[in-house]
């Protein structure tokens, strides 16, 4: 009857602690100096004030204690008891009784109020419905029933199911509340355990709300959630714990993405990656290199784009190594990372250009930092991962890159620019460079790279670009777990045509058609043939226009494949 398996969930974005002068022999930094954080996540002692004045508010960072029990359902005591139904639990009975075992139990004791309040409601199953119900005089103070659909067998209403009990315990003012599945008696022991983790993810990414930048904020009361039925013990532990890890590398993800072009700016980035390693400095090391460093290694194509910002460019990279054993595979992680994209001399404009959004366009670097983060808590065996950001703004000075102009990547392959706002893949160019010289075996890329993806695949899935067959399977068992979506579209190499010059090696965009298969084909121009590659355009799922908030994508499916990846390798 007593909980076996405890933990707290507690996500913190990084480290408050000064890391400049404290962490100096491990890192090599730029020649002018980075700003160290004074808070918790990109608060910044300045020699100037910030355009605008603005500095994020330190907020206390919510705690979830999150408990698996095995009791009986009618006799847990705390505020919401939440019931996940599916559509087949519904089913009734020549006397309207639940046919459901674990409902028919709850109505029972509630002398039917369930069973007419379901069927008043309208009350079916479907994912996104959910109703509750006030009772006095029992342990829970209410009763919510939250639909699972027909039959669920992704991720995705499970973790629906822990966000609408946090909804619910937001608008109720609950400080406990208890899940449970209506039917969990025919799960296998694995399905048990990814159940809990999809709820407990969902459950803490519902509580998050990014407030930093408000005036006021309203405290949440949530403080814990029991999951009942889908077992106790260590190996649940230690699933619940990974949820917590990976999730606040999802939050860290969020909030870098949420904050605008004029705090984030990429030495602001370059601290926050560094800030990673001097957290978890047992198993990371950090080198950011300047403007003059990348110069020396010759990144005339990443240089072009940051050449316009008075913001200087920070090349980002931290290295994860396991703090014991020996390392079987080396992995490269790299993420587009322009804090703010203007267009440059192509400037956007015209209606959904989206502007005004462009502080997203670092999306993919806030996947590769917050996988890191999250890998700094679980230190996977078996694995060494480097995590590679090109950080820039791409802006509009009469330093800036011109149309027509031409630069030469770091592999000495020449790009007429035709597009000052196909920028990405300029800075994508060098850091996929940089990477294949890390000697690393695999290497995924993730962009908020173009508009045409979002145009083929929606808002919700990103584009997968591979020619690695192996690969693609890989990443999308991880996506399995975390309930990511992925779509594989094709590396069309006639494709290729419309991407000749005539004074350099290439231009950096072609037509309007295949847009999103021709920026891959140019990222491809710049990984070795011995590497396998993937490229992945995020530039739909990076951002929530319903909510308005970034979603931390990528970070949980990038996890899922490192652990994999340190644990299959010979």
């Amino acid at each position: 009857m007593a909980a076996i398996a405890t933990i707290f969930v507690c996500f913190t974005a990084s480290s408050s602690s000064p890391f400049l002068t404290r962490f100096a022999s491990r890192f090599h930094f730029a020649a002018f100096p980075l700003r160290s954080p004074a808070r918790k996540l990109m608060s910044q002692t300045l020699p100037r004030a910030t355009l605008g004045l603005t500095h994020p508010s330190n907020i206390e960072t919510p705690k979830i204690c999150f408990t698996a029990k095995d009791v009986d359902v009618t006799e847990w005591k705390g505020d919401i008891l939440a019931v996940g139904v599916t559509e087949k639990d519904l089913a009734r009975d020549e006397k309207s009784r639940f046919e459901n075992v674990i409902l028919n139990k709850i109505d029972s004791k509630l002398g039917g109020i369930l069973a007419e309040v379901s069927s008043e409601e309208d009350f079916s199953g479907k994912v996104g419905q959910s109703t509750i119900i006030r009772i006095s005089g029992h342990g829970s103070k209410r009763v919510s029933l939250i639909g699972l659909g027909q039959s669920p067998s992704t991720p995705a209403p499970f973790k629906g199911l822990g966000e609408a009990v946090v909804a619910a315990a937001k608008s109720y003012q609950a400080s406990s509340v208890a899940v449970v599945l209506a039917s969990s008696e025919g799960l296998s022991a694995p399905s048990k355990l990814s159940t809990a983790y999809a709820i407990a993810s969902g459950a803490v990414l519902g509580l998050f709300e990014d407030n930093r930048y408000k005036s006021e904020a309203k405290k949440p009361t949530l403080q814990s959630v029991d999951i009942i039925g889908l077992g106790t013990g260590p190996e649940l532990e230690k699933k619940l714990k990974y949820a917590g890890d990976v999730s606040s590398g999802v939050i860290f993800g969020r909030e870098l993405v949420n904050s605008p072009a004029n705090v984030l700016t990429p030495g602001v980035l370059a601290e926050e990656a560094a800030n990673i390693a001097s957290t978890y400095s047992d198993v990371f090391t950090a080198t950011i290199l300047n403007a003059e460093q990348c110069a020396e290694l010759k990144m005339g194509s990443y240089l072009g784009v940051a050449a316009a910002s008075a913001n200087p460019p920070h090349f980002i990279h931290l290295c994860y190594k396991p703090p014991s054993g020996p390392v079987n595979v080396k992995l490269a992680l790299v993420g587009k990372g322009l804090t703010f994209d203007s267009g440059g001399y192509n400037i956007k404009t015209g209606p959904g250009c989206s502007i005004e959004l462009m502080k997203y366009d670092m999306g993919g670097s806030a996947a590769v930092l917050g996988t890191a983060k999250a890998l700094g808590q679980i230190k996977p065996p078996g694995v060494e991962v480097h995590f590679i950001v090109a950080a820039c703004e791409n802006m509009i000075s009469g330093t800036g890159m011109r149309p027509g102009d031409v630069v030469t990547a770091s592999n000495g392959k020449t790009i007429e620019v035709n597009n000052t706002d196909a920028e990405g893949r300029l800075t994508l160019a060098d850091a996929l460079v940089y990477a294949c010289n890390q000697g690393v075996e695999k290497i995924i890329d993730l962009a908020t790279l173009t508009g045409a993806c979002v145009v083929a695949l929606g808002p919700s899935i990103a584009g997968v670009f591979t020619p690695s067959d192996e690969l693609a399977k890989e990443i999308f068992e991880a996506s399995d777990v975390s309930g990511e979506k992925l779509w594989r579209l094709p590396l069309e190499e006639s494709y290729w045509e419309s991407m000749k010059s005539g004074v350099a090696d290439m231009v950096n965009t072609g037509g309007r058609q295949g847009g999103a298969i021709i920026a891959a084909l140019f990222l491809k121009q710049f990984v070795d043939e011995k590497v396998q590659w993937m490229h992945i355009d995020m530039a739909g799922p990076v951002w929530n226009d319903k909510k308005r908030s970034a979603t931390g994508f990528g970070i949980a499916t990038l996890v899922e494949w490192v652990l994999k990846n340190g644990l299959n390798a010979h």
